[in-house]
């Protein structure tokens, strides 16, 4: 068996916020995650949509971010966007 190449195996310390909140449209239950990993940027993971996207305030003024990472429609994606916006 050959030797594992890694490229990175680094530990850190996150802070991880548990959030659920319902919508005009749908229920969001999300894990952010912050950690000095990403630039700035948070991990954010919607824990009932099994999809997850490394967000900071640039891509939230990206059309069509949102509604691509977590398969939202634009509705859905307007409130998740406002409550990211507060946190973010």
């Amino acid at each position: 068996m050959s030797e594992r190449f890694y490229l990175y195996d680094d530990i850190e310390n996150t802070k991880t916020r548990f959030v659920s909140f319902m919508g005009e449209n749908q229920r969001f239950d999300l894990a952010i995650i912050r950690s000095e990993r990403y630039y700035g940027k948070q991990l954010v993971l919607d824990i009932q949509g099994n999809r997850f996207a490394i967000i900071g305030p640039d891509d939230l003024d990206e059309e069509g971010y949102l509604e691509h990472a977590f398969r939202l429609s634009e509705d859905e994606a307007e409130e998740l966007k406002d409550f990211l916006t507060e946190i973010i």
